[in-house]
């Protein structure tokens, strides 16, 4: 059977360690959060939602893609992983694909190897450490839609014996969290090949 991926790009942080506004900031040349948009674009994944606030940054607008609105946002991560499972279980997916919009390294290149992998797969941070992207297969959503607080899905990976992990250059797992990191993914994404 062929997998249906719906991919989840997360989007509805607070961003108070950056004073808002973070994923429309500019970002060499760009959105800050355009850079996923693109990478999962230039991967193939065809089917694709951004769970976002009440007030949808500028970025998840423009992209194109559906939205996802997050009512409990300001409760933290958990619950747009709430969200994304949920819309994962009502589209049909059989597989979901986890990334944050504040992550503008990520590639299409390594999407293509998580996704070619045996969910579940996670992006090894650091050794034997998993985090997102994530590509869960539909057991999960189940779980995920109990998610709450700001509890990300790290914990559910690390508890899965057969978990894939697809490691990644370092700098690739930048996540943008001040203006200071974003000044770095700037620099990084201007001398990337």
């Amino acid at each position: 059977m062929a997998e249906r991926v719906l991919a989840a790009m997360l989007a509805a942080g607070q961003a108070r360690r950056f004073g808002g506004g973070k994923l429309d900031a500019p970002c060499a040349g760009r959105r800050l959060g355009s850079w996923a948009v693109r990478a999962v674009e230039q991967a193939g994944v065809g089917r694709a939602i951004i769970v976002v606030p009440p007030e949808a940054p500028i970025f998840a607008r423009e992209s194109g893609w559906p939205l996802v609105t997050n009512r409990a946002a300001e409760r933290g991560l958990g619950t747009s992983l709430a969200c994304a499972a949920q819309a994962a279980a009502a589209d049909g997916a059989t597989q979901l694909l986890v990334l944050l919009a504040d992550m503008p390294l990520i590639d299409a290149s390594l999407l293509c190897r998580l996704l070619a992998s045996p969910a579940p797969a996670a992006i090894e941070h650091a050794p034997g450490r998993p985090g997102v992207p994530a590509l869960l297969p539909a057991s999960t959503f189940a779980q995920l839609d109990k998610f709450a607080g700001d509890r990300g899905a790290a914990g559910l990976l690390r508890a899965v014996p057969d978990l894939s992990l697809v490691t990644a250059p370092p700098a690739a797992l930048l996540d943008v969290d001040d203006p200071a990191g974003l000044r770095q993914a700037a620099m990084l994404l201007q001398i990337r090949p």
